[in-house]
């Protein structure tokens, strides 16, 4: 098979997988009804947790993840392909696919979930940038336990990527990996960050935290 094809079809089996709208079809199976007009209407993971509940809300999230993982250390495995950058390729694709999917009429989720399973994915292939995977888990924890925001733990883990891979000589590419996740996670969270404005975020009520 000649490169270009398998290029082309690493870039596309990633697409469709990331595409897999996973808390769509477990609202559907498990509540028979259509997520997006129920919570923040948005087809990821959080939105499972507050309108499916604890145990779907974490398969949910764990088969996100694993969308992004398969992408980057699997699909382009099994097409012989060899490199970082088409690992990158790969993780953006899936990505893409998640946030707009083709089968919810390029509607989809934030990316945080499969963004992380690249990452993941990444490292299992690339020892050398686990740092940076352990670093970008620790700030979203971080500012998750301090503010109780999810939005804001992942836009602030997101936009810390980019300065993580290249404070810890991450190759071009993956610096510029972490520059196009920066970007997509604060273009998915806008009505977020409008609402944190606005001061009408919801917030996840920690069992430490004294309720306002």
């Amino acid at each position: 098979m000649l490169l270009p094809v398998k290029i082309i079809l690493s870039i596309i089996i990633s697409y469709l997988l990331g595409s897999i709208p996973t808390a769509y079809l477990f609202g559907r199976l498990y509540k028979g009804i259509d997520i997006r007009q129920h919570g923040s209407g948005n087809v990821g993971a959080t939105n499972a947790f507050r309108v499916l509940g604890k145990i779907p809300g974490t398969i949910v999230l764990l088969l996100d993840i694993a969308k992004g993982t398969v992408a980057v250390a699997l699909v382009v495995d099994l097409l012989g392909l060899e490199g970082i950058i088409f690992r990158v390729l790969a993780g953006i694709a899936v990505v893409i696919g998640h946030n707009w999917t083709v089968f919810l009429q390029f509607k989809g989720g934030k990316g945080i979930a499969t963004g992380l399973g690249v990452l993941i994915g990444l490292t299992i292939k690339i020892a050398a940038i686990r740092p940076v995977l352990l670093l970008t888990v620790a700030t979203w924890a971080v500012v998750f336990l301090a503010t109780g925001y999810v939005s804001v733990s992942s836009v602030t883990a997101a936009t810390l990527l980019p300065l993580f891979m290249l404070l810890l000589n991450g190759s071009i590419e993956l610096i510029i990996l972490g520059v196009i996740f920066c970007i997509f996670v604060v273009l998915r969270h806008r009505p977020n960050i409008k609402r944190l404005i606005a001061g009408t975020e919801s917030r996840v009520n920690l069992p430490f935290r004294k309720k306002k």
